[in-house]
């Protein structure tokens, strides 16, 4: 079995398209086709199924998948070994991200990490399924490190190193009564139609937990997966947020912002990534670069 076929394999896994996964390779199409075809061949079993219009995973497929993905990264530990040794590091970080992290310069330390190691590649995506979709990419081997917001313990098979806490606010349009007080409760905003975040992102988690744990309701009519455009439905007068206090000003015109009164409700940025995985070369020095590139706003615990 070669490690060319593994790498052919889980890259139509990825795109379930052979034409997609050819040109990401830099190959020809007939060449990622016959490289499978080697594989099913060798294991004795077909590991997709194909069609004219899609590109599925068999159970053979299903069960090698993961097993592709821990022998490819024990051989890039091999390579990264090696390239300690001969003076420079190669390969591929696999980072995954939320879709607005304003606390985090991502470009400043994707610069210096090039800088610092031209010959790695850095492969950046940002899942529709908010933090929890990348905590699962991470699990799954699909990632090798990730930028998230995962309150309390994180799930079986992670590390999560906390790099900032910030406070999240309640958002209202500026005509709100609750508005007139310097701080709003939970109760003054049960029923209130709400703006958040999709199920899966870590401001939405908390804020579901403490108006659960408060025994009140809410009701969420419109989801944005983009944080910072969150205000701009409240100061329409579509509804109210909780939200990170990074992502609107005390001075946004429309809006009034004020703190939620009672325990603190926080949003936690972290960096995630496997404990049962060894990290390799390329990312443990991208991990030690990351403290340096965090920009906690003022008054932020």
């Amino acid at each position: 079995m070669e490690l060319r076929h593994l790498e052919y394999f889980l890259a139509v896994t990825e795109e379930l398209n052979f034409t997609r996964a050819a040109r990401r390779l830099h190959v020809v199409q007939s060449g990622v086709s016959a490289a499978v075809r080697s594989l099913e061949r060798e294991l004795g079993a077909p590991l997709f199924e194909r069609t004219s219009k899609q590109v599925a995973l068999t159970a053979a497929g299903e069960a090698l998948l993961p097993e592709a993905r821990a022998t490819l990264a024990a051989a890039q530990a091999a390579r990264d070994a090696v390239g300690q040794v001969a003076g420079g590091l190669r390969g591929t970080v696999r980072v995954g991200t939320m879709t607005s992290i304003a606390i985090l310069d991502l470009p400043g330390l994707f610069g210096r990490f090039h800088a610092d190691h031209p010959q790695v590649g850095i492969r950046l995506s940002a899942p529709i399924g908010g933090s929890a979709g990348l905590a699962q990419a991470l699990v799954d081997g699909e990632l090798d490190v990730a930028f998230v917001s995962l309150p309390g313990r994180p799930p079986a098979g992670l590390a999560v190193r906390s790099l900032a806490k910030v406070p999240l606010v309640a958002v209202l349009p500026a005509g709100h009564p609750a508005g007139a007080a310097p701080s709003v409760d939970l109760a003054d905003l049960a029923g209130e139609p709400f703006i958040d975040s999709p199920v899966g992102f870590g401001n939405r988690l908390v804020v579901d937990r403490a108006f659960a744990a408060a025994g009140l309701e809410r009701f969420v009519v419109i989801e944005v997966t983009e944080i910072t455009s969150t205000a701009d439905y409240v100061r329409q007068g579509l509804g109210v947020a909780i939200m990170p206090s990074f992502a609107v000003a005390e001075g946004d015109r429309g809006v009034r912002v004020r703190p939620v009164a009672g325990t603190p409700l926080e949003w936690s940025l972290g960096v995630a990534y496997s404990s049962v995985r060894r990290p390799g070369a390329a990312l443990t020095a991208l991990l030690a670069l990351i403290a340096d590139y965090v920009r906690v706003p003022p008054g932020a615990p």
